[in-house]
This record gives structure tokens, sequence and C-alpha cells, in this order.
């Protein structure tokens, strides 16, 4: 299998491609091939030598799936909710589809520690610990994650950082049956995203081999450059928020760095907005759409115990996020950023096909398929997309 997913975003007007940035109708595509992948670090300006070293802790092989509390609910959170979520990920079928975390983020613990050091769950939101709830969690064949700060105190300052506690703290984890840490950028103290992120990401290696290591440091010196030898994950952007011009500004930001992504390491635009309510159902199938041929993590950020049933539609959609392809198949997301219906072609030169190609497209939104040879085009409403996987014949 290749190691990463090259993604090619060509940008069109209504009826013709051109090169202009201000344009926002798109082609994106993207195959697991390695001849692709090898042209497109020739040929694409801007993109730098893809990583060599990986973290080896056996993880992420593929990209993680599965939720996390803080875009939906802030520092609103508590163990009883936790353990909802988890129940609502098995009755809904997602965690079957492969959406395993159930990530707690931040404002999980008292604000001091006790007085040997160690973190101490909040004694109110988590009265049972967080050992408790890893077993509950794990009991329903799920994962628990965690959140921590690679400072003096996390972003929320409820709760301390770990900065110079960083073995403390992952052997604290490990008691507790974590499976995997977030780890944030907030408070550093002055001291360099180098130094920080080193330290936890060896004490990771020496005591917590088990966890997934995620890292959270907003793409602040260019992670895919060097954070694939640290940890299985990096944010390659600042936060999300559930708003159009956000997302797609992270989708752009963490484009370029498509070749540093593979097995064991992946580029994190931030996590899922799909089902909080701030864009359209059209704009959050292009949001899904592209974190899954971005093979970003796919992180749910609403509340899947209320979701409605377009909601659980986008998050369910296996189709989309189904990978990798072989044989020369191609996934293509014909792409409208334009604030009106917009018909949008892909010519085969543009995404590594013949000219005289035919080939059997396979659209995953709508579940169906048909014969295409040259091109593919079709009409897309305004911040919607069509995506398809393009098997020749």
């Amino acid at each position: 299998m290749a190691r990463s997913l090259v993604l090619l975003l060509l940008l069109a007007t209504a009826a013709a491609v051109v090169t202009s940035t201000s344009e926002a109708a798109g082609v994106v595509s993207g195959n697991w091939t390695e001849e692709l992948r090898a042209a497109a670090r020739r040929n694409r300006r801007g993109w730098r030598r893809a990583r060599r070293k990986v973290y080896e802790n056996g993880l992420g092989r593929t990209p993680q799936m599965g939720w996390n509390s803080w875009n939906h609910f802030g520092c609103n959170i508590d163990e009883q909710m936790i353990k909802d979520t988890a129940d609502a990920l098995v009755n809904t079928g997602l965690a079957k589809l492969g959406y395993e975390y159930v990530n707690i983020d931040d404002c999980w613990a008292e604000s001091d520690r006790d007085y040997q050091g160690n973190f101490v769950p909040n004694r109110r939101t988590f009265p049972t610990g967080i050992k408790a709830l890893a077993d509950y969690v794990h009991a329903k064949g799920l994962k628990l994650g965690i959140y921590s700060d690679a400072g003096t105190r996390t972003c929320s300052m409820k709760m301390p950082g770990s900065l110079d506690h960083e073995e403390q703290d992952v052997k604290t984890f490990v008691s507790w049956g974590v499976d995997y840490l977030k780890y944030d950028n907030c408070n550093d103290a002055g001291r360099s995203i180098t130094e920080r992120y080193t330290k936890m990401s060896n004490a990771m290696k020496t005591y917590g081999k088990s966890i997934f290591f995620s890292l959270c440091e907003w793409g602040r010196e260019n992670p895919a450059t060097w954070a694939g030898a640290m940890g299985n994950s990096w944010r390659t952007t600042d936060d999300i928020a559930d708003n159009w011009p956000s997302m797609t500004s992270r989708a752009d930001q963490n484009d370029r760095w498509a070749s540093y992504a593979g097995p064991g390491g992946w580029n994190d635009p931030d996590m899922l907005e799909v089902g909080n309510g701030g864009m359209s159902d059209a704009e959050y199938r292009s949001h899904f759409s592209i974190w899954a041929l971005a093979k970003a993590p796919l992180l749910i950020g609403c509340d899947v115990r209320s979701m409605g049933p377009q909601t659980k539609a986008i998050l369910s959609n296996s189709e989309v996020w189904a990978g990798p392809l072989s044989n020369n198949r191609k996934a293509v997301i014909l792409w409208n950023r334009q604030g009106y219906q917009a018909t949008i072609t892909a010519q085969w030169s543009m995404i590594g096909l013949a000219p005289s190609t035919s080939v059997t497209a396979r659209d995953l939104w709508a579940h169906s398929s048909f014969s295409a040879q040259g091109q593919l085009s079709a009409s897309v409403a305004p911040h919607d997309c069509k995506m398809y996987v393009l098997t020749p014949q």
C-alpha cells in the first residue's frame, strides 16, 4: 500500500479550468499509486520532501476515527455524558463503522495536582475517575482518549499542563487504561516547541507505546516536516470553527502537506464540525468529503446522542473514506466553492488518466454508477460537492 494520499487541487470556473485562486469551484483528486505520488513530488511547486522517519508504535495505520468533546461541549463535560456518548456511538452503528475513540478534551482534571504531583480527575464532574470511565468505554468495544498540554496550564487554564511532568503523566495515563492523547500547545513558559514536544514524545516511546499520540501545536512550525518521528498525527492548522470560511481555509492549509502523511502518521486539519449547526448540509458534505480524501482524522465533534438523520447519513457514508485505491483507480471531488450553481469538469489529463480511457464512475453520495470517457462533468450546488471513484474499464 502506498504511504500517502496525493491531493491535486485545480480550480475551475463553471465551464473551464483556470489557475486563479480567486475562483471557487474546483476539482480535487487523488489516488494511492506510487507513480502519481512520485510525479506530484517532482512536479508540484511548493511541496517539500516527504517525511522519512515514522513514529513506530504500531498505531495509526489508518487515520484515527472517533469522537472528541471540544467542538460541541467545550468545558461542559462530565463522566455521564462521556458514557452516554460511548453508548450512542454503539447504538447508532458508528462504532461498527470504525469510530472507535471516545476522546475527552480539556477541563477533565482538578486545577492542582496532588501532593505527589499526579493529575487528579475533577471530583465533581468525574467522581469515579478516569480508570473507571476507561473500563466502561472498553466494555463497549471502544477506546478512551484524554487531553493534556505541552505547557504549565492547559488552554482553558482550568487544569495543569504536562510540561516537566511528561513521564509521570504518561505512566498515569497508562495505569488508567487511556488509549489516545491529544497534546495541546498553550502556556509554553517561553520554551520551544521542539523541546516540549520531544520530551513528551520520548516519554510516550518509553512508557506509552500503547497510546495513540496526537500532537496539537497548530501547525506553527510546519510539524508535517518533523512530527512523523514523534507521533501518530499532527495538527497542520489553527482550531477550526463551525463556519464555511474556517473549514475551507483549514482544507487549503492542510493540502500543502499531503505528501507527508501515511500509515503511522497523519496530517490533522482539526476535528469535524459536521452536525454542529453552523453550516448547511451541503457544506458539511463538502467538509466530510475533503477530510476523507485528505486522509485526515475523522473525529466527530457534534453531540451524537441527539444528531439528526442528515448528520448521521454524512458521518455514516463509509464509501467516502474507503481506501486505499489500487489498479489506477482515482478518487475525485468536484467541489463548488462558489455561492451559485456551477458546472465543474474534470478532464482526464487533470487526474492522470489517458484521454481515451473509459471508466466506471461511482458517485459516493448518490450511491450510483455510470460510464464516462475523457472527462467527468456535473452541475454542483453552491458550497456542495460530488465525489466519485473512477475505475478504468
